[in-house]
């Protein structure tokens, strides 16, 4: 029975695979092995016809088994995104949901928002690189406001603007779940991130989103101007432990306001500075941040021409700091090797 339930898996006829699997399942001598291909179905890069699509779905709105399904990748038409997001509706068991690379577009994206303002069980959905536009990104900003479940979402890629990133940061004032957020490459610009550094400076005096813990805002072209303000919010948000902020032309200015923060922050561990022309004087800030911290492991900078005096600043940092587990200075010029005493400490340079 276990082989004949692959074999019709890997001929996409998921309503008799999916009776199979649960029968295998109902016999008490089923292993994890069952419980495993049972529960876990990779779909990446299988490209299925519609029909199959349609089937895939059925067996969606009938499953007892299924938590997680990946579909990377399937190029998905707007009809079949229709239909399956009407089966999440309906699904009580998926938790995780890959719907990365299929570039859904706007309507699509304003249908998976629909579902999951119903759908009770999903945790985890990863929409990368699916060009929702600042639409799709608001319909799923208002989804954020009545979903009650979901606490991974990843979003990297799909054009949001300003705009979709000023509907998500209004979300997360109020939405008391979500952990993990993705919203890299999205050209969120100065507004969108001083919305989103508004959102996390507020969120502990509203006791509102008091669960985020990972923020992705990478490729944002935030500026100076948004790198200062996400600082300020950094100074008295009490929830992330992981930011990247790579690659958003933060300068000088923005890294000394980032080093600040970091003197009074105490719960990011992990901090991702690379590629933001932080430049010497800021490379010399951040090396006083951490001669301060005590709670940072990680710290990326690399690419950010901080060349021999903030090279010079880091060492003597590093003769203090005792926490940081792992540092990146590749691409700086710094000219000499930064050492450290500290023999749980890897370097790159």
């Amino acid at each position: 029975m276990r082989e004949e339930a692959r074999e019709c898996f890997r001929q996409c006829k998921f309503i008799k695979a999916l009776e199979l699997f649960e029968q295998i399942l109902g016999h008490s001598q089923h292993g994890l092995e069952d419980q495993k291909i049972a529960s876990t179905w990779d779909l990446s890069y299988y490209r299925c016809e519609s029909e199959k699509i349609n089937e895939l779905t059925k067996a969606l709105c009938k499953n007892t088994t299924l938590t997680s399904l990946d579909l990377k990748n399937n190029e998905l038409g707007s009809g079949e995104v229709k239909v399956f997001a009407n089966a999440l509706c309906k699904n009580t068991t998926l938790t995780s949901l890959d719907l990365s690379w299929n570039e859904l577009g706007p309507e699509e994206g304003k249908n998976l928002a629909d579902a999951l303002c119903k759908n009770t069980t999903l945790t985890s959905l990863n929409l990368y690189v699916n060009n929702l536009g600042s639409e799709g990104g608001k319909a799923l900003a208002d989804a954020l406001y009545k979903n009650t479940t979901l606490t991974s979402l990843d979003l990297w890629d799909n054009n949001l603007g300003s705009e979709g990133g000023r509907a998500l940061a209004d979300a997360l004032r109020k939405n008391t779940t979500l952990k993990i957020l993705n919203l890299g490459y999205n050209k969120l610009g100065l507004e969108g991130g001083k919305a989103l550094a508004d959102a996390l400076r507020k969120s502990i005096f509203r006791f509102k989103n008091t669960m985020l813990v990972s923020l992705d805002l990478g490729y944002n072209n935030f500026g100076s101007e948004g790198g200062k303000a996400l600082a300020d919010a950094l100074c008295k948000n009490t929830t992330l432990t992981f930011l990247n902020l790579s690659y958003n032309k933060l300068g000088s200015e923005g890294g000394i306001a980032l080093a600040d923060a970091l003197c009074k922050n105490t719960t990011v561990t992990i901090l991702n500075l690379s590629s933001n022309n932080i430049g010497s004087e800021g490379g010399k800030e951040l090396a006083n941040a951490l001669c301060k911290n005590t709670t940072l492991i990680s710290l990326d900078l690399k690419n950010n021409e901080l060349e021999l005096g903030g090279g010079k600043a880091l060492a003597d940092a590093l003769c203090k700091n005792v926490t940081l587990t792992s540092l990146d200075i590749q691409y700086n010029n710094i000219n000499f090797i930064v050492k450290s005493n500290n023999p749980s400490i890897e370097i790159l340079q």
